[in-house]
């Protein structure tokens, strides 16, 4: 308990006619005094037009002089034509941006992140052509050099799981090769498929061979599912390969501690892929895997990571259409959240 309990005459001394706005404990209020700015009136989560994690929006979205200002930059990557399967996270960031009512505090890690850093949602990333993968790549990779120039850190919403790679690309001009903790049923470290590198089944092996992502600084959790045969450069590379049954077996707090191990110090990017969950968790999504990780496991070991040095990150796959319960876009935008919590948290 944040205070001690106290008798009842203390309880309508302190509390009977007192508004939501009324808290006595230092924390809380702390918190409390940043969303309360008239008497008990707060902003109504479902008014006014929608944004990632109901951050303000930035006129002017993805340019040096807007980012310069900024500790944190939510961004769009609307790009899907790196699939195997199923199309349509192109739809993930509209799908996040529309969740409300995510945050502003977290229990577990005591902060309210939105208060602590200035953020600001800056719209997505242009691209020259729908229909060109190749140039859609040139251009995410152009975009998250110029991020990376500036202060602010960038937490990204996609979009295929191919656009990390050109992300760490970008990020890595100016903050150099970076560890690696990686959530998702797939090691996406596959080849060349009918003529393409740049499908959501390879950025992490594409990353390593381009020089911007340290295979031993890397670790993935949660893979399974029928694809393993596919993912041999993670082990040849030196990744750490933690797949959904061993996270059951070794419990949530000893992935927590391997994970930490293996990022260490250095700067570290974190992505999400939401298939890393259970479909029944997340059902909107390309390649759903059953016998995945909890929201709950989820929560659990992005906490664990508190203390990271978070250089950037993202959260991808999610297909709106395939889940018209809208849980998949709500557990994204949790899992984004949890990332601006980590920046928070950084060292």
């Amino acid at each position: 308990m944040p205070i001690d309990p106290i008798d009842l005459e203390e309880l309508r001394r302190l509390y009977a006619g007192g508004g939501g706005a009324d808290i006595h404990d230092p924390h809380f209020r702390e918190v409390a005094g940043l969303q309360f700015k008239s008497g008990d009136k707060r902003r109504w989560p479902f008014a006014q037009p929608s944004t990632l994690l109901d951050a303000p929006y930035v006129a002017g979205g993805l340019a040096p002089e807007t980012l310069d200002g900024l500790d944190v930059a939510l961004i769009g990557v609307p790009m899907d034509l790196g699939v195997t399967n199923r199309p349509g996270a192109r739809y993930g960031p509209r799908a996040v941006r529309a969740v409300d009512r995510i945050g502003p505090y977290e229990h577990a890690l005591r902060v309210a992140p939105m208060n602590a850093l200035k953020v600001a949602d800056v719209g997505d990333v242009a691209m020259q052509s729908r229909y060109d993968l190749s140039l859609c790549h040139a251009d995410i990779e152009e975009c998250y050099a110029m991020v990376g120039a500036t202060r602010a850190i960038p937490l990204s919403v996609g979009g295929d799981h191919s656009i990390t790679g050109s992300i760490m690309k970008g990020l890595a001009r100016t903050r150099g090769p970076m560890g690696m903790v990686h959530f998702d049923a797939h090691c996406d470290t596959g080849g060349i498929y009918e003529g393409s590198k740049f499908h959501h089944g390879a950025p992490f092996r594409e990353a390593v061979l381009a020089g911007v992502l340290d295979p031993k600084r890397s670790v993935q959790i949660g893979i399974r599912g029928g694809a393993e045969y596919l993912w041999e450069f993670s082990y040849a590379s030196g990744m750490t390969v933690i797949h959904a049954e061993e996270c059951a077996a070794m419990g949530m707090d000893a992935v927590v501690a391997k994970a930490l191990e293996v990022v260490g110090d250095g700067p570290t990017y974190v992505t999400f892929d939401v298939d890393g969950l259970d479909p029944v968790y997340a059902p909107g999504t390309g390649t759903p895997e059953i016998g995945g990780l909890s929201t709950r496991e989820a929560l659990h070991l992005l906490r664990g990571l508190a203390g990271i040095d978070i250089i950037g990150g993202d959260v991808v796959e999610v297909a709106p259409e395939y889940d018209p319960t809208t849980l998949t876009a709500q557990a994204a935008a949790q899992m984004l959240f949890q990332l601006l919590c980590l920046v928070q948290l950084r060292r």
